[in-house]
């Protein structure tokens, strides 16, 4: 969601743009910089690596959560934290049979905001493990802190295909990776296809790469040919047309790209206006149509695909008692991917602390490797070896619904 700084809007974006960033709805993964490598190199660096945070045998347990509350990412924050706060209150305030006392930061847009105020939750308020974190680069300048203070984290959003690398006690993912959510879509291309090559277009940063290469591989090992390939500036495209120009000589029968937030709603309507009669195929992951940007893209969305590990159309009794849930709690709200993230997160915590033994943040990271499955409004999924959810990717199109655009669910994918 850019003039995404990787998960938000970031420097040069005009303000027009900065207002509707502060709606969106999906965190992408960052961009490969200095910056992050420095964060990452010297987060927690004065902390020892010999003390596991948190933790009593008696007294409520401390549980951590860093989200957005304010900045480009406030709306997205807002989303998780009512997942998490729902699950919190379906379970009498308990995870594991044990009072929680929450603690809640705000991470802010990026981690100049977010390393900070995370790092606190461990050295100051000695939280047992932690929740949140929307921007991957947030994600990566505290890796090291979480490892050598012995706290899990519980990543809600952030998708960076790397974070979870190498595998860790304390770094868990309850959200998604970039690439499997657009490996998810490469086998329907191909046969939707046929013989048809795809052309592939993406914001020139970390999270379009993953995404257009986890697209690439499978296409491309089912048959599938790349018709050409074009990264446009990051956070700055504002006409897209001599890209889509280049879309049409090649003689493609579809587009498959990933744009989220502002930059989503600008795409997809000058896709619409510029290539809306060519019969050339417009897919994508699901950022490209979520939460508020598919309000703001309206009828140019109209009959989009996507792939994503969820949508409050998933047609089951779990996830029709969430949204029902969801709503009651507030105001008639619709629940996201960012929502259920959190949700999840929370049932996760709740399953480990009731096998771990104690409330330390080392025997909690422990216990998270053997919970098994979590019974989610997504459907049932568990982390997998590398600590990244397995789970099932839905095929989604907006249609429109009781008077407005959903994201349909048109099939499933299982990765693994």
């Amino acid at each position: 969601m850019t003039a995404l700084d990787v998960e938000g809007l970031g420097p040069g974006r005009d303000s027009n743009m900065k207002t509707f960033a502060a709606r969106l709805r999906r965190g992408l993964a960052v961009p490969v910089m200095a910056g992050v490598l420095l964060l990452s190199a010297c987060g927690g660096g004065s902390l020892g690596g010999g003390t596991s945070g948190g933790g009593s045998s008696s007294g409520p347990v401390k549980i951590g959560l860093s989200v957005p509350k304010s900045g480009v990412y406030a709306s997205l924050g807002k989303d998780m934290e009512q997942g998490f706060k729902l699950y919190l209150k379906q379970h009498g305030n308990k995870l594991g049979g044990k009072d929680v006392q929450l603690i809640e930061t705000d991470e802010g847009s990026g981690p100049q905001t977010g390393v900070p105020a995370t790092e606190k939750l461990i050295t100051q308020d000695q939280v047992s493990a932690v929740v949140g974190i929307v921007n991957s680069a947030t994600a990566a300048g505290l890796k090291k802190t979480f490892v050598e203070s012995k706290v899990p984290l519980v990543v809600a959003n952030a998708g960076s295909d790397s974070l979870t690398t190498p595998v860790s006690d304390y770094i868990w993912r309850a959200s998604f990776t970039n690439g499997d959510t657009a490996r998810a879509y490469g086998k329907k291309a191909k046969q939707d296809l046929g013989d048809g090559s795809v052309y592939l277009m993406a914001a020139d940063y970390a999270a379009g790469k993953e995404h257009l290469a986890g697209f690439k591989e499978v296409f491309t090992k089912e048959g599938g040919k790349i018709a050409g390939e074009d990264y446009t500036p990051f956070g700055t495209t504002t006409d897209w047309q001599p890209y889509l120009n280049k879309v049409r000589a090649s003689g493609a029968k579809a587009v498959f790209v990933f744009y989220a937030g502002a930059e989503a709603v600008n795409f997809v309507k000058q896709y619409k206006q510029f290539m809306g009669n060519d019969g050339i195929k417009l897919i994508s992951t699901g950022d490209l149509t979520e939460g508020s940007v598919l309000e703001a893209q309206g009828a140019a969305a109209d009959g989009l695909e996507t792939s994503l590990h969820y949508s409050d159309q998933i047609d089951t009794p779990k996830n029709k008692e969430f949204v029902k849930a969801y709503g009651e709690a507030y105001g008639g709200a619709v629940p996201t991917s960012y929502s259920v993230q959190a949700y999840d997160s929370a049932a996760a915590l709740d399953k480990a602390l009731a096998k771990a033994e104690g409330t330390s943040g080392e025997a909690i990271g422990k216990a998270l490797g053997g919970i098994g499955e979590i019974d989610s409004p997504r459907g049932s999924w568990k982390f997998d070896s590398k600590h990244d959810p397995d789970q099932t990717y839905y095929l989604r199109k907006v249609v429109m619904k009781d008077g407005k655009y959903v994201n349909s669910v048109t099939g499933s994918v299982k990765l693994s």
